[in-house]
């Protein structure tokens, strides 16, 4: 082999690139861990905050004695699997959102934004209409615009991260199931 030919890899020295307020140089990687540390604390609170809504929802308005006493059909879920459910939608779409965000979605596509933010308060609004008002009927009606919203979502979200529209979907099914749920709450 012809050693002279042969060229060497050198590592790149991480040299300073900016300054920051105190004077102090701060190096490549220094940032890069600044920004994956921005990136965290913003995940967390895109998925802590609707669930932390849900759970407040779930704690003040998510039981009631009529959906406990009413004969339901077997495949009724019980109560504490609908709540779970709730929750982990609410997770899938907290994380959903933070992707198409973090990929500039909500900037470029304002609409995206104002469809989340349906979704979340449609959701928010059928615990108690349904299990403390018993307007069922209203019930349904938010249960079908809050799908709507989800499908505006799903769309927007592919849009920008198909990851994103993917996570969507399965809100998407445990909307379905909550208005089959619902419909069925009407003619009881």
């Amino acid at each position: 082999m012809d050693s002279q030919n042969i060229k060497h890899r050198t590592r790149d020295t991480e040299e300073p690139d900016t300054t920051t307020k105190n004077g102090d140089m701060r190096t490549k990687r220094d940032n890069r861990m600044a920004m994956a540390k921005r990136g965290i604390r913003s995940l967390a609170i895109a998925v802590a905050f609707p669930l932390a809504l849900t759970l407040f929802n779930i704690y003040f308005f998510g039981s009631s004695n009529g959906y406990g006493n009413v004969s339901k059909p077997f495949w009724f879920p019980p109560m504490w699997a609908l709540h779970f459910t709730c929750l982990a939608s609410s997770f899938l779409m907290g994380l959903s959102a933070w992707l198409v965000w973090a990929e500039g979605g909500f900037h470029k596509e304002p609409t995206t934004v104002s469809l989340y933010m349906a979704q979340l308060g449609l959701s928010l609004a059928w615990n108690p209409i349904v299990f403390r008002m018993g307007a069922t009927w209203v019930g349904l009606v938010v249960c079908l615009a809050m799908f709507g919203a989800l499908v505006g979502c799903s769309r927007q979200f592919k849009k920008v991260n198909p990851i994103a529209g993917d996570l969507v979907k399965p809100c998407l099914a445990w909307a379905t199931v909550l208005a089959i749920v619902n419909l069925k709450l009407v003619f009881l």
